[in-house]
Order: C-alpha cells, then structure tokens, then sequence
C-alpha cells in the first residue's frame, strides 16, 4: 500500500498542470539521445522509473525533422540501439516505443554503447544519423555501477561538439562524472534518489533547451517595398509579445550608444520602426521599405517568465522596377494572340488593363486583369491584321504606368485548297483537296456532266475530316466542285474539269 500512494504521489508530480511546460512546444531543433543503463545492477524497477521519467521529459518537445528527434540506446552486455532519431516523428510513437522498452541485463557494457553513439547515431555526415549544423545533446542515465573507462570516450564526444548530460542515481563516482559531463558541471551533473527524480524534471528541460533552442530569424518574400520576417515561436505557451524594430542601415558614422526615441541601438543610432506581435505568431510583414536599400531588423522577445537574446538579420530589398517592365506575344493565331507582361507587384499594383485596336485606325478595345494574373488571351481579332496592345498597370498610389507593343495575327488558313482530279482504275475518279479552318462542319461535293445527251448531276456532305473521296461512273468532262460548309451556310468552293487519260495525270484548275 506504502509503494502504490508512492508511485501515484510521484505520477501526479510529474504531470504538467496545464497539459504542457510554459516555453517547450516548438522552441527547440537538435538531436538528443538518451543512454539508458539497463545491466544487471539495474532493478527492473528502477528501470521503469527511469523510463517513465524520460516519458515525462520529452512530453512537450515538438518532434520532426525541422524539430527536436529522440534516439534511445541501451547499456547491457550487448547494447541495443532502441530506436534512432529518423524512428518517431509524433509525440504518441515515441511515448508508445518508451512504454514497450525491456531492460537488457548483463554486464555494464558502457564503453561499447558510447562508440555505437559516436560512430553511428551522434555522427554528422554521411553514415551518422545526425543532422548536419544541429546541436547534438547525450544524456546518460545511470545507477554509477561500474561505468567502465568512460573518460576518453566522453572526451572524444564533447571534442566533436556533442553536450553531455549525467543523471546518476546511484553512488557512481564523482569525480569520473564531474570529468566526463560538459562545463559547467554544476548544471550537467545531477545525482537523485530513484524515488525523486521529478525533482529534477524541470531542471534538466530547462538545460536541454537551452543547448538545443533554435533562436533563428530568416527573411523571405523581399520585394522593393516588402519583406517578410519570419522566427520560431519561443514564446507559445508564454505570457508577453515579440518587438520588431527596423530600419535601413546606416552608410557612415559610429551613431549613438543606447539610442534615443526613434533611434535604434542595433543600427547604429538610424531611424527604425517598431511593430508589436502576439506571442503565438512566428511572421511579420514589413512593408513600406526603399528599393535597393539595406535594413537591419531586430527581434527581441518578451517576457515576464523567462529571459531571450535579441535576434538581428540583415537584408536588402530590390530595386525599383515598376509592372509592367517586359511585355510579350506568344501562340499567335489568325484571330487570337497571347499578350504577357511582368513582373508581377501584388503589393504596388491594385489592377492591370489592356487596350488593343487595329492599325490603323480600329475600334478601341480593353479588358481589366487581376493584379495576380500576368497574362491574357485577346480573341476575336482580324487575320492577318497589326494591332496595337497596350499594358497599363494602375498603381496603389494612384499612378499608372504603361507598355505598347506592336502585335501581328496570322493570315487565315483558307477553309478549302488545290483540289486535284486523277483518274483511277476503271474510270473513276479520285477527288482530293486540302481544308480545315474554325468553325468548319464538312464539305459539300457536287459534279455535272452530260452523258448519252442527257444531263447528269450529284452531290453528296462529307464530313470536315474528309480530304479525299472517290466517284465512280464519272460522265466524260464532267465538272467536279467542292464547297466548305459552317454552321448556316456553305462558303466559296473550288471546281475542277479534267478530260480522263489513260495515264492517270492529274487535273487541278479553280472556277
């Protein structure tokens, strides 16, 4: 009964009353692994404890590639690898592979353990799986019996830049563990009871954030007026805001320390702006910058729980080249014609419009175009026409700004061409001819002729994919025409009249 209300009093000890630690979720990227002492000197449980205490220590972390990622390796007489840091990537397959660990017994093989973590798991490069420029934390977890000859392994790991973290909660050596930690020992060595290792919880978190916090600022989306400001969230779960102070560097002079009202520290005494946003955002836009200037920014985060480094990034934005600067023409047609322009300036522009007339002297037409939209199709044009486009960007600050360009449509493609009579076997006659124009249904064929001293006649519709048919029984001299037809009526045709040979030469002549 005394070792239930124990183990239920240290439960509720280690749960986080409102769900997750203040200043955890999404703070942090780097790599942390966990060496956890499972030999024979290891009780089973004071290994559950202990796992259930790692459970508890990694709840808040956000996990995934761009986050933290947890790796665990057993101490035994053949140490296991329980799982690398590419294996979890949510907080619910971590938990679940923490709750299914099994002590491995034997020998306290720590020496062989620490050369798996440094060639194999802490390694950055090709065949380590850590990552590259990341900060990498080894925290060990052990009763302090027997270690074995842990000094020079440890050495080689923190000459490499890896943090190390002893929880010892036996009566190890104290002197091996101050040795073998990372400076200060003070905040890296941790001797507890079993029975108290939520004393320590907070502690060591706070530890373990500090090394691996991604105190990062980047900017992206720079135009010549506009940039985007974007950080990692170090304050979510936080009382306070971020300051974002900006301003173009200064050219010349030392400026002034401290800096008054309007004036920045961390640009030297220049002008800057200040913006305030909410603790859970992570992006700000600045706008209303010079083109091709170089500013400073500054990013300091607030609040009354804990204590940040002011981040600063330096950026300069892009000349001033006012939409539309090109304009272009592509898939001309007879009756249509692509007209696009660029580059697009959503931020300065609020629309584009295009006119357009033939030269030289055609009825004026135009269409209004999104500020989103660098390009539009001109349809309903003449053939074989030049028309005069003109691109006009309407800007936010009430100016308009405009590009001509001179376009030609293409002649029409005539909807019926060369037709050729040639005689075929048995006195027919193949018919061929070329076609195929928009808005084309089929062909009408007809022939006239005189046979016998009666007058003969035909016709026949033939579909717009016919190019060819053949007559047979044609009368001699007969007259053969070919007509296009659209939608309500048939347009101008072509006829040929050809005396038959026995050679097969073709005939071809237009009425």
């Amino acid at each position: 009964m005394e070792k239930l209300l124990l183990w239920t009093t240290w439960l509720f000890m280690l749960t986080p009353l409102n769900g997750q630690p203040e200043g955890v979720l999404n703070c942090c990227e780097g790599d942390v692994l966990f060496l956890l002492d499972s030999s024979g000197s290891v009780s089973s449980y004071e290994h559950s404890r202990m796992l259930d205490f790692l459970s508890q220590l990694v709840l808040p972390f956000s996990l995934g590639e761009d986050q933290v990622r947890i790796g665990l390796l057993q101490v035994g007489t053949q140490p296991r690898l329980e799982f690398g840091f590419d294996a979890h990537s949510t907080q619910g397959g971590l938990q679940g592979a923490l709750s299914g660990v099994k002590p491995l017994r034997g020998d306290t093989n720590t020496v062989e353990a620490l050369r798996i973590a440094k060639d194999r798991v802490l390694r950055q490069g090709p065949g380590g799986g850590a990552r590259p420029g990341l900060p990498r934390v080894l925290v060990w977890l052990t009763d302090g019996v027997k270690p074995g000859n842990v000094i020079g392994p440890m050495a080689e790991l923190r000459q490499e830049g890896v943090a190390v973290l002893v929880v010892s909660t036996g009566h190890g050596n104290y002197q091996v563990l101050r040795e073998v930690v990372s400076p200060p020992a003070e905040d890296h060595l941790y001797f507890v009871d079993i029975e108290d290792m939520s004393i320590i919880l907070e502690d060591l978190r706070d530890v373990i954030v500090e090394i691996i916090r991604a105190e990062r600022i980047q900017v992206r989306d720079v135009s010549s007026n506009a940039a985007t400001l974007q950080w990692r969230p170090v304050l979510s779960g936080l009382p306070g805001h971020y300051e974002i102070r900006f301003g173009p560097r200064p050219t010349g002079g030392t400026g002034g320390a401290g800096g008054g009202p309007g004036t920045s520290p961390s640009t030297g005494g220049g002008r800057y702006q200040r913006l305030v946003q909410s603790a859970d955002s992570d992006t700000v836009r600045l706008t209303d910058l010079k083109p091709d200037t170089t500013y400073t920014a500054t990013l300091t985060p607030e609040s009354n729980r804990q204590s940040f480094d002011t981040l600063s990034v330096t950026f300069t934005t892009h000349a001033e080249v006012q939409s539309p600067a090109v304009v272009s023409v592509s898939e001309p047609g007879p009756t249509s014609v692509r007209v696009s322009w660029g580059p697009l300036q959503p931020d300065v522009v609020t629309s584009y419009s295009v006119e357009y007339s033939a030269l030289p002297a055609g009825k004026l037409q135009a269409v209004t175009v999104d500020k989103r939209q660098n390009s539009t199709l001109l349809k309903n044009l003449q053939p074989d026409s030049t028309y005069l486009v003109t691109v006009g960007a309407r800007l936010s600050s009430g100016q308009e700004r405009a590009m001509s360009v001179k376009v030609c449509t293409k002649e029409a493609t005539p909807a019926l061409s060369d037709l050729q009579l040639t005689a075929a076997d048995g006195g027919a006659v193949r018919v061929d001819w070329r076609g195929g124009a928009d808005g084309l249904k089929g062909y009408w064929l007809t022939w006239e002729g005189q046979q016998a001293g009666a007058a003969r006649r035909s016709s026949a519709y033939l579909p717009p994919s016919s190019l060819s048919t053949q007559l047979d029984d044609l009368p001699p001299s007969a007259r053969v025409c070919v007509s296009p037809v659209y939608g309500r009526a048939r347009g101008e045709g072509l006829c040929c009249t050809a005396p038959f040979a026995s050679e097969g030469r073709a005939y071809g002549s237009r009425s």
